[in-house]
């Protein structure tokens, strides 16, 4: 825990709560007469209100991306390693905001929010939402804080999607876009994925079809094991195998022994599942994975990417990682091949990898070298 902070460190850090009265209308074709948004902010906002950078987070990510809440705490923020005096996001130069997106579990209006019609949880009958809700709702936020033009939009994986969705949705709020580990849409095995960790969830008894919280429990057996089938996929066979090997927790293959062999990778994800089904929402991950299943980018511009793009007016950075088979490069390659087919300024990296998707999140020298200076022109060309 830290005594005392890191000179690249934000410190301790205090989110806001903002509430919004105007409704807004969602996708699905419902409306939320009101709503409130759970912020972070790090950096001074200038006087022009021009270096403004918002983050956009990915699945179980939420606004503290950066810095401490109590001295005490062990863990910093989940983009820590990137946002901070003198790191590539660099809260010298920029104005970061970090928020939990709606229908989150951080404390934005999501499942866990009372209904005002019915004055208990929302639960399962929170509406459905898509990407582009989320991209409403934060260009409200961005009005909120007075920001006419972001100086980037970025984001891994869904945070990416979110930030592409900026460049299309209000191409002259925002100058560059930053979409890492990401895609235009999800592969069919993707979607399979979220469906097997969707029904891992509503097949625990607990779940009680999405008003466990009516009935004063939790599936939380359910998310441990949907967490743990997500995180398998975020990493890379090849990072399994250097981190945990056949390495044995407990047990023996010796003749005679009866006792049941626990490999260690066992272990770790049973860890990973029970300390995720503590903190997040079970209605929260269904409803964010099916918002990852339904992006589709150039669905309404006639399933052509180059046409989508054409509506963008900002550069991108693109990167992908070697080992990342949930969003291959082949993935990113497409969105950098559509962006060049709409004469749009793109800079691309593929960053050997051996951590797979969840490359994104780490301190890799490349990539941290490529981000920081792209980040470095963001900021001298405002």
């Amino acid at each position: 825990m830290p005594e005392t902070f890191a000179k690249d460190s934000v410190g301790l850090v205090t989110p806001q709560t903002l509430h919004f009265d105007e409704p807004l209308m969602l996708a699905c074709g419902r409306e939320l007469e009101s709503y409130e948004l759970v912020i972070e902010t790090y950096g001074t906002l200038n006087p022009e209100k021009s270096n403004g950078v918002l983050i956009c987070h990915a699945l179980s990510g939420n606004h503290h991306a950066a810095g401490y809440h109590r001295v005490e705490d062990r863990k910093p923020g989940w983009w820590d390693s990137y946002i901070g005096p003198g790191k590539p996001i660099d809260t010298n130069r920029f104005f970061v905001v970090s928020l939990n997106n709606l229908g989150g579990c951080h404390g934005s209006t999501g499942p866990r929010s009372i209904n005002p019609q019915t004055g208990q949880p929302w639960g399962k009958d929170f509406p459905k939402l898509r990407v582009r809700d989320w991209v409403h709702s934060q260009a409200r936020l961005a009005d909120r804080l007075g920001i006419e033009q972001w100086a980037a939009v970025i984001g891994g994986s869904l945070g990416g999607m979110q930030a592409m969705r900026w460049a299309l949705e209000y191409p002259d709020r925002l100058r560059h876009c930053v979409v890492i580990a990401s895609a235009m849409n999800l592969t069919t095995q993707n979607i399979a994925f979220n469906e097997t960790a969707r029904q891992a969830i509503m097949s625990d008894p607990k779940f009680h079809d999405g008003d466990y919280t009516l009935a004063d429990t939790y599936p939380k057996d359910g998310l441990a094991v949907a967490r743990m089938i997500g995180h398998i996929t975020y990493l890379s066979g090849d990072g399994m195998g250097q981190k945990f090997g056949r390495e044995i927790r407990s047990g023996s293959f010796q003749r005679g022994q009866d006792e049941p062999v626990e490999f260690q990778v066992e272990s770790y994800l049973r860890y990973q599942g029970d300390v995720f089904s503590e903190s997040f929402d079970a209605n929260t991950y269904i409803l964010m994975t099916r918002a990852l299943d339904y992006f589709d980018l150039a669905r309404e511009y006639d399933d052509d990417p180059i046409q989508a793009f054409s509506h963008a007016s900002c550069r991108f950075l693109v990167v992908s990682f070697t080992t990342d088979w949930r969003f291959a490069p082949e993935r990113s390659r497409e969105i950098v091949e559509a962006l060049i087919g709409a004469d749009k300024a793109v800079s691309y990296a593929e960053v050997e990898s051996e951590y797979g998707h969840d490359a994104f999140l780490l301190p890799i020298d490349r990539y941290y070298r490529l981000f920081n200076e792209y980040m470095q022109g963001v900021s001298t060309h405002q």
